[in-house]
Formats: structure tokens, C-alpha cells, sequence
């Protein structure tokens, strides 16, 4: 692929790049992966990651020429993180997938209604590819 393809992507994404430096997310891998744009980083709590999705998603809301690979610290030592920098989840709450839990199971307990998953789904598109293929261990963003 092109270098102005590249620089192109990049400059479409600029914004989601500026947030990421303005909230300390460590870049380990800004290039091309085929087609598409691939940034690769460490977000110092799953609230900041939070905000970049939300960001990628104001810039191209299927972000299909972007793999962004942020991942955050484990849910103890960010929520440690973020209660020293007074803040919590953006938007909703966070759930950590339990043995037989399913997104049905999870839009039941928080929402009263197990039809609500695909909300729960979308909002974690960053780390779900499938709605009936979650695993336990994984943290989840419950929006509001």
C-alpha cells in the first residue's frame, strides 16, 4: 500500500491520534495492515479507551479502514487508576464476564430485559467480533 494511503488514513484519523497523546495512551504501532490504518496501544484505564472508541466512531462510525488495537491495564489496577484521577466509566458501567454468562444473561441483570444485547455488543465492538462468542475474564462496558 501507498505511503499516501497511509499519510491519508493518518490524516483522518488525526483526531482519534490527538485524543490518544492527550490522554497518555502508550502507541506501540501506528502502519498498514493491508488496507487499512492499524494502531496498536495501551490505554491507561478502559474509561480512556472508552473515549477513543467513541471518538474513532464520531470520525467513521464503521471504521473500516482502521484495526485499532488498544488494550487497558487489568480491571484492578485501572480502576486503582482511575480512582486516583477521580474518575470512573464514561457512559455506564463495566462487567467482568463470569462462566456462563452470555450477553442475553448480562442485558437481563442490567437491564431487565435479555433483548437489550445487542447494546451490550455494540458497545464493546472493540473486543467482541460476535455477540454469542464472549469469554469469561473479559470486561465489558455496560452503557447507560
Amino acid at each position: 500500500m501507498s505511503d499516501a494511503k497511509f499519510d491519508q488514513l493518518k490524516a483522518k484519523y488525526q483526531s482519534v491520534m490527538n485524543l490518544m497523546q492527550q490522554q497518555g495512551v502508550r502507541l506501540d504501532n501506528v502502519n498498514m495492515a493491508g488496507d487499512k490504518l492499524y494502531v496498536k496501544g495501551e490505554a491507561p484505564s478502559d474509561a480512556i479507551k472508552n473515549e477513543v472508541w467513541n471518538q474513532v466512531k464520531l470520525v467513521d462510525p464503521n471504521f473500516s479502514d482502521l484495526t485499532l488495537d488498544l488494550s487497558a491495564p487489568p480491571p484492578a489496577q485501572a480502576t486503582a487508576v482511575a480512582a486516583a484521577a477521580g474518575g470512573g466509566t464514561a457512559g455506564g458501567k463495566s462487567y467482568t464476564v463470569q462462566a456462563g454468562d452470555s450477553l442475553s444473561k448480562i442485558s437481563q441483570h442490567f437491564y431487565g430485559s435479555a433483548n437489550q444485547y445487542m447494546k451490550i455488543f455494540n458497545a464493546n465492538k472493540n473486543v467482541l467480533s460476535d455477540p454469542d462468542k464472549i469469554k469469561p475474564g473479559m470486561n465489558l462496558v455496560i452503557p447507560d
